[in-house]
């Protein structure tokens, strides 16, 4: 990963996930890009929507002002060209949201310059362009649309399946293959071997060390592990995690039980998960992003 912006928090973001781009799109579908350029020129001056990432977005700029210094940084990376761009950057000026950088790269995957930006994550609802960014070694979700927004709340909430996401898909690989009962019996006999890290690992990494510098008892982002897994396949996460050296907040072993009520009680801000399934279920509760990462994504033989 490139330094880019130094220590800071670098989130990527396009701009139907920060923006309701909803009714434009539906030009650029139906009429191609040039109806999509002029319908965007003609309505620039129009304050678009709040997108599904709109308050994630709102919240993590909002530590900027907690700790007084500028440790987040969030970027607009966009497929439009910097003509038809202008509306975004019109409402990101009308909501106060302190975006100042931007990538416009005229219709092309904006992957090749996540590096340069040193970005830790990327936030899209361009499914191919996630894929791209994932297979560059970063971390990356599609938003999908539709899922509730939390009450107004300065506290930011973020919550992580773990295999595929902060973990690698090896257990998950065993798991298919085998069932349940060669992963549990598998996880047991390698309780005290490290999982390695999935695409996700270092933003939470660079989460936690945003988190090391308030104080615990008034810390204003939240993390949760919340994954099927169950015991005996706990022990691996939790030795894992305490190797890396990273905080979970609070963690839940669901045994396969459904995960969307227990995000909603968390009041997550986001959920990440690889398997499309659980991914739709979660989206009607909470806004989540679809990790297209591991076995579960790849194509069937």
């Amino acid at each position: 990963m490139g330094k880019g912006l130094g220590d800071k928090l670098v989130l990527a973001i396009s701009s139907r996930a920060l923006f309701d781009l909803t009714e434009s799109h539906r030009v650029y579908e139906t009429e191609g890009v040039e109806a999509y350029r002029q319908y965007q020129i003609e309505h620039e001056e129009e304050i678009l929507a709040p997108g599904d990432a709109f308050p994630l977005v709102e919240k993590l700029l909002g530590l900027n002002q907690l700790l007084g210094e500028p440790r987040v940084e969030v970027i607009l990376v966009s497929r439009n060209s910097a003509d038809t761009g202008l509306r975004a950057f019109n409402s990101i000026q009308h909501y106060g949201l302190a975006i100042s950088r931007a990538a416009f790269v005229g219709g092309r995957s904006p992957d090749p310059y996540l590096a340069a930006f040193g970005c830790h994550l990327f936030l899209s609802t361009h499914a191919e362009d996630v894929r791209n960014a994932l297979r560059s070694g970063f971390a990356a979700a599609t938003i999908l649309s539709g899922g509730a927004r939390r009450a107004a709340s300065t506290e930011l909430r973020i919550a992580f399946d773990g295999d595929a996401v902060l973990f690698s898909d090896e257990a998950e690989r065993v798991y298919q293959k085998g069932g349940l009962a060669a992963f549990q019996d598998h996880e047991r006999q390698a309780a005290r071997e490290l999982l390695h890290g999935g695409p996700f690992k270092p933003f939470l990494a660079a989460l936690n060390r945003l988190q090391q510098e308030f104080p615990d008892e008034t810390c204003p982002i939240r993390t949760a592990l919340v994954t099927a897994r169950s015991a005996p396949a706990h022990e691996r996460v939790i030795r894992t995690l305490r190797e890396w050296d990273i905080r979970l907040d609070e963690s839940f072993f669901l045994g396969g039980l459904e995960k969307s009520a227990i995000l909603e009680a968390f009041g997550a801000d986001v959920f990440f998960d690889d398997q499309l399934g659980h991914c739709e279920k979660a989206r009607e509760r909470v806004a989540t992003g679809h990790v297209p990462h591991g076995v579960s994504n790849e194509p069937l033989p």
